[in-house]
């Protein structure tokens, strides 16, 4: 399994009214966390696209535990259990700065073709950037 930690501090636009980090920011703060374990290991949109191929989000699940607020230090741990062949799943857990879970989600992404849009197998980059850190 490989596992990567990711800091972010909601900003006071992100909160509502109830002065509680609003819901469908806890899916950007998930998908801001995958895009930047990606990174580490030399994957990242820019040059996936460069190469032909996008990730739409093709499923998102979210469980809400506890509040989170303005200005706390929230971390965001993703995991990866496998390489992937055609779709890609990722595993979230957020907590607060005192280790308090506020949420986990699960999300999956497709390799999909730029000009057809039709699915695609895991590009090279995405597998062997992976091989390494993961069995087989």
């Amino acid at each position: 399994m490989i596992e990567h930690h990711f800091n972010i501090r909601p900003t006071y636009n992100e909160v509502d009214q109830m002065g509680y980090v609003y819901h469908a920011n806890h899916v950007s703060y998930c998908h801001q966390a995958r895009t930047e374990m990606l990174r580490t290991m030399g994957i990242h949109d820019a040059k996936l696209e460069s190469c032909g191929i996008m990730m739409p989000v093709i499923s998102f699940n979210i469980q809400y535990k506890n509040p989170a607020h303005y200005d706390e230090l929230l971390t965001i741990t993703t995991r990866i259990k496998e390489i992937p062949k055609v779709k890609f799943m990722f595993a979230y857990e957020i907590k607060n700065e005192l280790g308090k879970l506020v949420s986990r989600a699960n999300s999956e992404v497709a390799f999909v073709d730029i000009v057809s849009r039709k699915p695609m197998a895991a590009p090279k980059i995405v597998t062997e950037g992976l091989s390494s850190l993961l069995p087989i």
